[in-house]
């Protein structure tokens, strides 16, 4: 038995990704992190490099990673029920700990329940095992993340029993409401609550408004899902993402751990009834491990925190940096997206000057990322700065630096 030909194979596949310009580039490896000094934020040090770099980049919001809390907290329930949880959650993997993750998070997002996942993609794979069958019908945002869109095929969901409504466009979403077929019990309001490219959210109150108008109409309603992983912990006035923001709760919250919470994991949130219904259909939940003790006692302390005093003032540094950074665009006469969101996109508009800008940006000691052509449409192309509560007024003017002189050079 040899891989020669699979290999050969396999190369070929790559190598057409590259020549389309999707394959993605080499991994930078992280090799060291060093702790904010001196009037700046936290730098990491990376394989083959001698530089310190500011990572705007990460989406760990609150800049809760290293805190000793969460790191006290990890390694206490490592101590105590091991570094693994040595089973599948109802084959007797459960731990103290989850039970009061799930309890912790569901009070953080004002829900009766909670169900922890390993990763909020597959909370959202989980969800939609659970509500999708024969007579369910999905209406989901064009620009829903990846997990939303594999999580119908994954789920076997026909397209006949699917509609896509154009980017937080409510007349569009009223149309395929309207368009709903014969035969369907419930419909699945679907998308995300900051859409992670773009830094805009989805405004819930009026998709909330448009959705009640057809509850009569089905068996079993019209059930809203957001998830909101890019909001949770670091979006609205209390830190309680686009529900805080937009003042109006969705039916079935989806959220992450790994994001302004730093640690790792997600989370469906919602009816007792609902999350009984995970636990016992949801496949990406009954057949694979959960969190360790770790991970859960390390999110209960980050949760803790956001939920407190320090959390309101990093949400609240959070919020002055974003505006420093967006304002300073603006003054370069930079084209954004507007908006409070940390995510903060800057729209170059051409493919060759966005590698020039990410290139340019990394000699000067700054991660970034840029989406270029052929992942957006031409004229889309987008570096994206995702600010942390732990950056600083001179991280910040870094960033503007480096832009003022690669725009003027």
């Amino acid at each position: 038995m040899s891989l020669q030909k699979l290999n050969a194979a396999l190369k070929n596949e790559v190598a057409a990704l590259e020549r389309e310009g999707r394959a993605k580039a080499p991994e930078r490896i992280i090799t060291g992190y060093v702790p904010p000094t001196g009037g700046r934020g936290p730098r990491y040090r990376l394989q083959g490099s001698d530089q310190e770099f500011l990572r705007m980049n990460s989406n760990s919001y609150l800049s809760l990673s290293n805190h000793p809390a969460l790191l006290e907290a990890a390694d206490e329930a490592s101590r105590r029920f091991g570094a693994g949880p040595g089973a599948v959650r109802f084959i007797d993997g459960t731990s103290s700990e989850h039970v009061a993750l799930e309890a912790r998070i569901a009070a953080f997002t004002g829900r009766p329940a909670a169900r922890a996942f390993n990763s909020a993609y597959t909370s959202v794979l989980g969800l939609s095992m659970t509500l999708a069958g024969p007579e369910t019908y999905w209406i989901g945002d064009e620009l829903n993340h990846n997990c939303i869109i594999r999580a119908m095929r994954i789920s076997n969901v026909p397209k006949e029993l699917r509609a896509i409504y154009r980017h937080n466009d409510l007349a569009d979403l009223a149309r395929q409401l309207d368009q709903v077929p014969a035969g369907v019990a419930r419909v699945v309001v679907i998308f995300d609550g900051i859409f992670s490219m773009r830094g805009d959210n989805a405004p819930v109150a009026e998709i909330e408004q448009v959705v009640r108008r057809h509850e009569d109409r089905y068996r079993d309603g019209v059930v809203t899902v957001m998830d909101d992983s890019h909001g949770i912990g670091a979006y609205g006035a209390r830190g309680r993402g686009t529900e805080d923001f937009c003042g109006t709760p969705v039916d079935i919250l989806v959220g992450t751990f790994g994001k302004a919470f730093g640690v790792n994991g997600g989370f469906v949130a919602g009816s007792p009834e609902l999350v009984e219904a995970v636990r016992q259909k949801a496949d990406t939940y009954i057949y694979t491990n959960p969190l360790g003790a770790a991970d859960c006692a390390a999110a209960v302390a980050a949760i803790d925190l956001a939920d407190g005093d320090e959390g309101r003032a990093r949400l609240k540094n959070l919020g002055e940096r974003t505006r420093q950074l967006r304002d300073g665009l603006t003054a370069l006469g930079l084209e954004s997206i507007p908006g409070p969101h940390p995510v903060v996109p800057l729209l170059v508009r051409d493919t060759d000057r966005t590698r020039q800008y990410v290139r340019g940006l990394f000699d000067d000691g700054i991660l970034a990322v840029g989406l270029t052509f052929p992942v957006v449409p031409r004229g889309d192309e987008t570096i994206r700065f995702q600010v942390n509560a732990a950056h600083t007024p001179a991280d910040i003017d870094q960033v503007l630096g480096a832009l003022k002189r690669l725009i003027s050079g």
